[in-house]
């Protein structure tokens, strides 16, 4: 087995719909936000993180075809799953899948939003939410903070194709059956916090090793 060849993804994650991926309210102050973003805690800055992009990508794909152990718990996934394969697994359940093919990087502001950010141009909004007893008709008020339409994030995949089977064919076909179909399921589903409620939808603006990258045409058939 060997390392045939690196695919890299890269493009900008726009935000279509208000984006909540929460944060810490450790140091929350009377009157404060209970419900805050995930920041950069070096410079306050919002970002989205990895690991809620490849977790979401690995539930919808699971889903999609149809690999959810029975149990729900990914770690017991089967032998021959293929989303097991190229988003891995602990290391004493591999059972011959090899290395995790999919790196999933911190998603920082475009440059653009970034300047806007630094010169004070407001990209959050508190948004109030209320849970409505039914039988009292009460409103329990709670705010939630997200990142606004139309900011963007810089992202970075990066698939790593090996020769498990002698030619690298295995990988290059889960690359395209699994990994493109994950971006097109996250593009079509939502990601963060509300997703029922409206948030988190984004669009996905992608290049492919430098290359315009179109996602393939989702089917349920």
């Amino acid at each position: 087995m060997k390392l045939k060849q690196i695919k890299r993804i890269t493009g900008q994650i726009e935000v279509v719909t208000g984006l909540h991926i929460g944060g810490s309210s450790d140091t929350m102050e009377i009157s404060g936000n209970d419900n805050p973003i995930i920041r950069n805690p070096a410079n306050s800055m919002p970002y989205i993180p990895g690991s809620s992009l490849r977790g979401k990508m690995r539930s919808l794909a699971e889903w999609h075809f149809g690999e959810v152990p029975r149990d729900g718990n990914v770690l017991n996934a089967d032998r021959e799953s293929m989303t097991a394969k190229v988003f891995g697994i602990s290391a004493d359940k591999k059972r011959g899948r090899g290395p995790t093919r999919l790196i999933v990087r911190d998603a920082p502001l475009s440059e653009g939003w970034l300047q806007k950010f630094k010169s004070g141009t407001p990209i959050t909004e508190m948004k109030s939410e209320n849970s409505i007893n039914r039988i009292t008709a009460m409103a329990n008020p709670r705010p939630m903070e997200r990142v606004v339409p139309g900011v963007t994030f810089e992202c970075e995949l990066i698939c790593r194709i090996f020769d498990m089977d002698d030619d690298g064919l295995e990988d290059e076909s889960l690359f395209d059956e699994i990994v493109l179909t994950a971006l097109a399921l996250l593009e079509a589903d939502a990601i963060g916090g509300g997703a029922s409620r409206g948030n988190g939808k984004i669009s996905l603006h992608l290049k492919l090793d430098g290359k315009p990258l179109t996602l393939p045409t989702l089917s349920f058939a």
